[in-house]
């Protein structure tokens, strides 16, 4: 603001200086303009009335002194343009005679000369090179001209001088202006240094309090308000919204069974106190309450008198909850103590006690508190009994640490363990436990001991015998495993006979077949007696019966070499049930049995057919065999969880509970002959079993004797069916 006001000053300075340069030129030009007139006239008179007088002289005397001032000349020439006179005289030329025209003394470049009074004042460089202001006016004869020449410089004299002085004033006004902004930005950057310095170590004090939960208190007793620290309002959660706040404000926050501040202000108001050292409570914002220790000194103030407390609030909130739970603890440790089962005692590095319970009390048989915490130990023990030891065992002791444990059995039988241990602060603590049930546990534990060490000398002779019986397991094992071995290879070379054998035997018993079947036919002619044809017929069939057990027994050796690959396909189990009744209707209408299929909508089946064929063959030829004339067979099919059931249900004679677990057992027969007299070969539910078993399958069998039979042969179910379903529907045959 300085500066520009100084611009501005400076500014209007310049505007006058040249508002005033340029009025003083123009009135230099009318004064000149003026005298130029006035003196043509007079030196025209002067010539007319005197033409022999000095011209010069006369001017002298006619002119005033101003018009001659500021170094205005007048110069006179002759009708040749040569110089006769100067007003004042020129101190060059009066030496010398006048040799200068009045053109040559004003410059070539002038038109006054040609023009006189018609060219007016006109600003020329005089010959010399000096700037000046110049008329010329024309004189009678013998005179020719008269030039008035008023240099600039001579010109603007005055107007330097003036500039100068106002120049003067504009820098002097500057720099005193200059002078005080210096004192005044000076004084500034002091009180910003001081104001930085104050908040600095304001910031720092309110930091140092705030760290040490520390408030500023300044009370101004005479007018009932308090200045707080913002440490102050932070321990109380608030925030400042005056720089004073209230007696009455701060009295409401005061805990009701706390004395409140008006007693304090009565106090200090009646000169009673100087000083000042008050707990109580004040209420935060959270509405919990604060512990406060405001510790203040009355002072007076030096000029006015008043009086002013002024003092700092320490928050104690989180003391007097250490000491309350201190209290507690202590309480707490005082009731553990007196709680244990152990007489217990601590002495001080002192030898003083700190504490007991009554176990010692009465160990030692002192009354109950007979001596309170700091009796001295002399004290204590002068006056208690001695205990009487009977026996002392010590268990260790450690010098350097002060620690020392050891057994003492009483007069009365008890024991007890005496363990003491030295404190970190030179004191010792002793505890006594009473172990008089764990002497006798122990006692029962060394017999146990004694009768545990006999157990396990038996345990090692009885674990010598069981490792002499696990060798002997062991080599049972092995030549089980040997034997079994053997058995497999026999049972494998039987399959591999009983195949060769079948092969072998099939040949000439397709030939008895084939030729028995030519005779009963009597192809080429009569046999003779009808007995022949009869004969045929009976080697026909033993021949037909004996092929189907050679077959059943080459059939269930390739079961049990594995030798069977099964060609599985996803197909309806309708068709494979009704090829299979068909294949048997024969033999069911010879005994008029009944034949009855019961298949649910959508049973397939994955597996392979002609092996499925025969497991049904097989199933209800059994079935029709042990089923009386006049019986009932049904052939069930339904979906299951897992797969499908084919269940095949006859009321014939029944089969026995232990005969049941024996079937499907290669050779196992059940009746030794049937009413023909002929009996089978015992392999065709063995091969059924290992069929079903070979598709993942299974055989269950139930029966009641002379009720009937249900046999139920299990086939997983297919993965990805892709016939469509058939319809459900019962077939009699």
């Amino acid at each position: 603001m300085v500066v520009f006001f100084l611009a501005i000053l400076a500014t209007g300075a310049f505007f006058q200086a040249t508002q005033s340069r340029d009025r003083a030129l123009g009135d230099a030009v009318d004064d000149i303009e003026l005298v130029s007139a006035v003196v043509a006239a007079q030196l025209n008179d002067s010539i007319t009335h005197s033409p022999d007088g000095s011209l010069l002289d006369t001017l002298a005397k006619t002119l005033p002194s101003r018009a001659l001032a500021s170094g205005r000349q007048l110069i006179i020439s002759d009708a040749s343009g040569v110089i006769v006179g100067m007003l004042p005289p020129d101190p060059i030329s009066s030496d010398h005679p006048f040799k200068q025209t009045l053109y040559d003394r004003l410059g070539p470049a002038q038109p006054l000369t040609t023009f006189n009074e018609k060219a007016g004042v006109l600003r020329i460089t005089l010959s010399d090179g000096e700037d000046a202001f110049a008329t010329v006016r024309a004189l009678r004869p013998p005179y020719g001209q008269i030039a008035i020449v008023h240099p600039v410089a001579g010109l603007l004299a005055d107007w330097r001088s003036a500039s100068f002085r106002s120049g003067f004033l504009l820098f002097a006004t500057a720099f005193v202006l200059f002078a005080i902004a210096s004192a005044y930005f000076w004084q500034s950057g002091r009180a910003a240094a001081a104001e930085m310095l104050y908040a600095k170590v304001h910031g720092r004090i309110d930091t140092a309090l705030n760290r040490g939960r520390c408030g500023l208190w300044d009370w101004d007793l005479a007018r009932g308000r308090i200045y707080w620290s913002e440490s102050m309002y932070a321990m109380l959660g608030m925030q400042a919204s005056s720089e004073f706040v209230s007696f009455g404000d701060i009295n409401a926050l005061v805990h009701p069974q706390d004395d409140d501040l008006s007693t304090l202000a009565e106090l200090l108001a009646g000169a009673k106190v100087n000083a000042i050292d008050h707990v109580f409570r004040l209420r935060n914002v959270s509405g919990q309450w604060v512990w406060l220790r405001v510790r203040a000194e009355l002072v007076r103030e030096t000029y006015t008198g008043e009086l002013y407390l002024v003092g700092i609030a320490v928050d104690i909130t989180d003391e007097k909850v250490l000491a309350e739970r201190t209290a507690t603890a202590d309480v707490r440790l005082s009731d553990a103590i007196e709680g244990i089962s152990e007489a217990f005692v601590l002495w001080d590095a002192d030898n003083r006690l700190v504490t007991c319970n009554s176990k010692f009390l009465r160990l030692h048989n002192l009354l109950p508190n007979s001596f309170p915490p700091g009796s001295r130990y002399s004290d204590v023990i002068a006056h208690a009994t001695p205990t009487l030891v009977q026996t002392q065992v010590p268990l260790g002791e450690h010098p350097g640490t002060g620690a020392r444990s050891y057994e003492a059995q009483l007069a009365d039988g008890r024991w007890l363990q005496i363990n003491e241990r030295r404190t970190k602060d030179g004191g010792y603590v002793s505890v006594g436990t009473d172990i008089t049930t764990l002497k006798l546990h122990e006692e029962r534990l060394m017999d146990s001991e004694r009768r545990l060490m006999a157990t396990v000398a038996d345990l090692r002779r009885s674990r010598q015998a069981l490792e002499t019986q696990a060798q002997e397991l062991a080599e049972l094992a092995e030549r089980h495993m040997e034997k079994k071995a053997e058995a497999e290879s026999a049972n494998r070379a039987k399959s591999e006979f009983l195949a060769n054998m079948s092969h072998e035997l099939r040949t000439p018993l397709n030939a008895i077949i084939g030729f028995s079947e030519l005779m009963c036919g009597e192809i080429f002619g009569p046999l003779g007696s009808p007995r022949y044809v009869g004969y045929a017929g009976d080697i026909k069939s033993s021949g037909e019966s004996l092929l189907s057990l050679i077959s059943d027994v080459l059939e269930m050796s390739r079961l049990e070499s594995g030798r069977v690959r099964l060609e599985r396909s996803i197909f309806p189990v309708e068709e494979t049930i009704l090829s299979a009744v068909e294949a048997v209707e024969t033999q069911a209408a010879e005994k008029r049995q009944t034949l009855m299929t019961d298949t649910a909508a959508g049973c397939l089946v994955h597996a392979d057919r002609p092996a499925l064929e025969k497991v049904l063959n097989t199933i209800l030829c059994n079935a029709s065999k042990f089923t009386p004339e006049g019986g009932r067979i049904t052939v069930r099919a339904r979906n299951a969880n897992g797969g499908l059931n084919i269940f095949v249900a006859d009321n014939g004679i029944g089969i026995a509970p232990d005969a049941v677990r024996r079937l499907g057992r290669p050779f196992e027969q059940i009746d030794p002959a049937l009413l023909n007299g002929m009996k089978g070969s015992g392999l065709g539910l063995a091969i059924v079993r290992s069929l079903l078993e070979l598709h993942g399958g299974s055989l269950r069998i139930r029966s009641r004797v002379g009720e009937g039979t249900i046999v139920l042969a299990h086939l997983p179910a297919p993965k990805s069916p892709q016939l469509k379903p058939v319809r459900r529907q019962k077939v009699p045959v």
